[in-house]
């Protein structure tokens, strides 16, 4: 299932002036996962962390959308877990502004991978990864994704078998608990 919240998008307008965005995203190509990365730390540093909405789960806010890229500043003030998904061919850049938030690639049969990062910190993922994402209480992040999204691929184990379901690119994704399950136990968080 699919989630449309609207009502968490927006939050924050009055904290993001768009044209200092669009100056700093703009681009004659498709970026790199580490470009990616380079340009969340980037944009990073144009965000009032002090001046961000608090109330409610959080929000997700269109940043950017340009015929490269786009970026999403995420704000989750409850734990948020976002299911296994893929970007639908876009390589992602994720920088941590603050608190803590913990990415998980889909691994069969071979022991789980989990990397937690902290503010200040940034990784990024291929195209073709699936992977899930953990936020913390009070995580503040950006993604920059490249080139921009079309849809997001949800997974799921449905009657045994693993289901992809096409979303759209500024819904929330949501939880992948059977899937989750059928994992090896994690035996620890690097």
């Amino acid at each position: 299932m699919i989630v449309h919240d609207r009502s968490i998008q927006d939050k924050n307008e009055v904290v993001i002036d768009p044209s200092r965005f669009e100056t700093l995203a703009a681009r004659e190509h498709d970026l790199s996962p580490d470009e990616c990365a380079a340009l969340a730390r980037s944009a990073a540093e144009l965000v009032d962390l002090v001046a961000l909405d608090r109330s409610g789960a959080g929000s997700f806010e269109l940043l950017w959308r340009d015929g490269h890229s786009e970026a999403w500043l995420n704000t989750w003030w409850e734990p948020r877990d976002t299911g296994f998904h893929d970007h639908g061919g876009s390589c992602v850049g994720v920088h941590v502004l603050e608190g803590h938030a913990r990415t998980e690639g889909l691994v069969v049969g071979g022991p789980r991978r989990v990397t937690e990062y902290q503010a200040g910190e940034s990784f990024s993922s291929p195209a073709t990864g699936i992977h899930r994402m953990e936020h913390e209480p009070g995580a503040v992040t950006i993604h920059v994704y490249s080139p921009p999204l079309s849809d997001i691929g949800h997974y799921e184990v449905v009657d045994g078998e693993l289901h992809r379901h096409s979303g759209e690119p500024d819904a929330i994704s949501p939880p992948s608990p059977t899937l989750t399950a059928t994992l090896e136990p994690l035996s620890e968080v690097v």
